[in-house]
């Protein structure tokens, strides 16, 4: 084996350590919660997200059915379009972000929810840059997207180092079991230096910042605005099984923790 590559997993492994000790003895305080009460989301945290051209938000809709606050939870769903003549896109989904109302910076964010199945599914919760950074210059940071009903989810991240580049060294994603059919929680702690992944309390990778000539490797240390939404086909999920409509998901509460 050769000396860089020993020292490059020797590496990996103690970042991964270290990760998960500070993860556990840091004390952190809850700086910024939503529960979901009431019957309507509050409208100085949250927006409907807008439709748009790309694979994730071409359904995107603020139809009333796409979204509900029910025994303190926020539903999203996925439908058929059978309502909105008017509209010529097929399927109709629901996603809510903080955009240009909250930011998160250098913290700890928790999502508890639960995911349904469906062919072509996609729900995702991620993080975009709050001051509107071009894609993917100022970085991406995807906490949960799974496919379908799969049972697993993925954790990425995304930059002009990863996605221009196509540089994949430090690993920029995982994946982990999850609990198909109930709630999950799923984590991301933000550093100056790293970004470190969770699902259930399981430590999943920690994207580290690095020495490099290369430019955009970790543009992750700013604020972020958090989109919760569900999406439906794409390239990545495929095709969409209309029969398996409606779908939804059910988040529980989003928690933000300082260190």
């Amino acid at each position: 084996m050769k000396k860089w590559l020993i020292v490059s997993i020797l590496s990996g492994m103690a970042v991964s350590c270290i990760a998960q000790s500070v993860s556990q003895t840091v004390k952190r305080q809850l700086v910024w919660e939503e529960n979901f009460d009431g019957h309507t989301f509050n409208t100085s945290r949250w927006s409907k997200i807008p439709r748009g051209g790309s694979d994730w938000d071409r359904h995107m809709s603020d139809f009333d059915s796409c979204y509900q606050i029910t025994g303190g939870q926020l539903i999203l769903r996925g439908l058929r379009n059978e309502y909105l003549p008017e509209d010529v896109a097929p399927y109709l989904t629901g996603g809510v972000y903080t955009k240009d109302k909250v930011s998160f910076e250098r913290g700890r964010i928790e999502i508890r929810a639960k995911l349904g199945k469906a062919q072509g599914a996609w729900p995702a919760f991620w993080l975009l840059p709050f001051d509107n950074s071009s894609w993917p210059s100022g970085g991406e940071i995807d906490i949960m997207e799974r496919l379908n009903g799969d049972d697993i989810a993925y954790q990425t991240i995304h930059s002009d180092y990863t996605h221009g580049l196509q540089i994949k060294d430090p690993p920029q994603s995982a994946t982990e079991k999850i609990d198909p059919d109930d709630y999950n929680v799923y984590a991301v702690e933000l550093y100056a230096d790293s970004l470190s992944f969770f699902i259930n309390g399981i430590h999943t990778f920690t994207y580290p910042r690095i020495e490099t000539d290369k430019k955009g490797q970790f543009p992750f240390d700013r604020g972020y605005y958090l989109l919760l939404d569900m999406q439906l086909g794409g390239s990545w999920v495929g095709e969409v099984n209309s029969a398996d409509l409606p779908v939804e998901m059910w988040i529980d509460w989003v928690r933000f923790y300082k260190n």
